[in-house]
C-alpha cells in the first residue's frame, strides 16, 4: 500500500489552475490538487477491500481508519494562510461554489468544474459553449482557486460579452485554441433596419441553440457580423437566407475583420437618498420609480446580468443595470454629501 501511495505522489498526479493572461505562482503553490485526492481515495478503498480479512481486530480497525483518514485528507494553505481540505468530492465543489448566488449560474459553473477535472485527469483540452457574462465571470473566479488547470476565455474580440472557456493542463493548453468563427450577414437593410433581436430570432429559427452563438455586432444598413462555433459555419451559410423580410447571404470572415467599436456612453450625476436599484435605475433611465418597480416585478431588470427580485437591492460602484427595452447603465463613482445623501455618477450606454 505504501508503494502505491508513493508511486502516486512521485508521478505528481494533480490538477492546477491558471487564469488567462499568465500563471499565478501563489495560487499554484497553494491551490488544491483534485487529481491527487481522487487517486488517494481510490487507493484507500482498494486497500480496505483487499485487506478486509485481516482488519477485524480493534487494533487493525484503528489502523485502517487512521490510514484512510490520512489518505482522504489533503490539507492545503491558501495565500491568506487559511488551511483548507480540498478533494474532488461533492462537498468540496460546494465550498468552491459558495460565493455564487444565482442557482442557475451555480449549476453551469459546477458543470465547468467537472469539465476541468476531466481535462486535467486525461491531459486533454476541453471547451465550453458560449457563456453568459455572469457564468463566465463566476467560472473564471472559481477556476482561479484550483491547481494544475489553465483556463482561457475567448469571445472573438476584446469587448465580447459572450465567451467560450477552454480548460486543460498547462502543458497541453499552450496557445489560444481556434474555437470561434465569424460570419458576415449582408443584405439591403436601408429601408428595413433590423435590430439585434431580429438577427437573433432569424439565426435561432434555423434550429441552432443560443449557446452555440456568441455576440451579434450590428453593421447598420450593411447587416451584421456574428460569432459562432466553427462546426456551424457551413450550416448557417446554407440555411440563413432571410432576416425578417430582408434576403441575406452569409460568408465566413476572419476574426481580424470584425468591425466593432467601443460602446458609446453618456455620463451624468444624480443626488439620491439611497443606493437602491429602484432609485438609481429610475434616475438613470429617466422613468418613474413606480414604473421601475413594475419592471422589477415582471423580471425585466438585471444587475450584472442577473435578474433582480427586489426593489430594495443596493447598488455599488461598478455594477451594471440592464432594463429590457431601455438598455444598460453602469454605476460610476459614489460620494456622500454633507446632507447624508449620495452623489452618484451614472454612465448610460447609448
Amino acid at each position: 500500500m505504501l508503494v502505491v501511495v508513493l508511486m502516486i505522489l512521485n508521478n505528481n498526479i494533480c490538477w492546477r489552475t491558471t487564469m488567462p493572461g499568465g500563471t499565478n505562482p501563489s495560487a499554484m503553490a497553494a491551490a488544491p490538487s483534485f487529481g491527487t485526492a481522487w487517486c488517494l481515495r481510490r487507493a484507500a478503498k482498494a486497500f480496505a477491500l483487499s485487506h478486509s480479512h485481516i482488519l477485524r481486530s480493534n487494533a487493525n480497525l484503528h489502523f485502517q481508519r487512521n490510514l484512510c483518514s490520512q489518505l482522504l485528507t489533503v490539507p492545503t494553505s491558501s495565500a491568506s494562510g487559511v488551511s483548507q481540505t480540498v478533494q474532488a468530492l461533492k462537498g468540496d465543489i460546494d465550498v468552491l461554489l459558495k460565493g455564487v448566488g444565482d442557482r442557475n449560474v451555480t449549476k453551469e459553473v459546477k458543470h465547468i468544474l467537472d469539465m476541468a477535472r476531466r481535462a486535467s485527469l486525461k491531459r486533454e483540452v476541453l471547451h465550453t459553449d458560449f457563456l453568459t457574462p455572469p457564468v463566465l465571470k463566476e467560472s473564471m473566479q472559481v477556476l482561479e482557486k484550483l491547481a494544475d488547470v489553465k483556463a482561457i476565455a475567448q469571445g472573438g474580440y476584446p469587448q465580447a460579452e459572450r465567451c467560450r472557456i477552454s480548460v486543460g493542463h498547462p502543458e497541453e493548453l499552450t496557445s489560444d485554441p481556434d474555437i470561434i468563427s465569424a460570419l458576415s450577414i449582408t443584405g439591403n437593410f436601408q429601408f428595413e433596419p433590423c435590430s439585434h433581436g431580429d438577427f437573433l430570432g432569424s439565426i435561432l429559427g434555423t434550429g441552432i441553440v443560443r449557446e452555440k452563438l456568441g455576440d451579434i455586432i450590428l453593421q447598420g444598413e450593411q447587416g451584421a457580423q456574428i460569432l459562432v462555433v466553427p462546426e456551424l459555419v457551413d450550416f448557417l451559410m446554407s440555411t440563413l437566407v432571410k432576416v425578417r423580410n430582408v434576403p441575406v447571404s452569409c460568408s465566413k470572415i476572419p476574426l481580424i475583420s470584425l468591425d466593432y467599436e467601443p460602446p458609446r456612453t453618456k455620463s451624468f450625476k444624480t443626488i439620491e437618498a439611497s443606493l437602491r436599484v429602484d432609485a438609481l435605475a429610475s434616475a438613470g433611465f429617466k422613468i418613474s420609480r413606480s414604473k421601475l418597480v413594475d419592471l422589477i416585478s415582471n423580471g425585466d431588470v438585471r444587475i450584472n446580468w442577473i435578474t433582480v427580485t427586489t426593489k430594495g437591492t443596493t447598488l455599488k460602484s461598478g455594477d451594471i443595470v440592464s432594463v429590457s427595452g431601455k438598455g444598460r447603465l453602469k454605476v460610476g463613482e459614489i460620494n456622500s454629501t454633507k446632507k447624508g445623501k449620495f452623489a452618484v455618477e451614472l454612465i448610460r450606454y447609448l
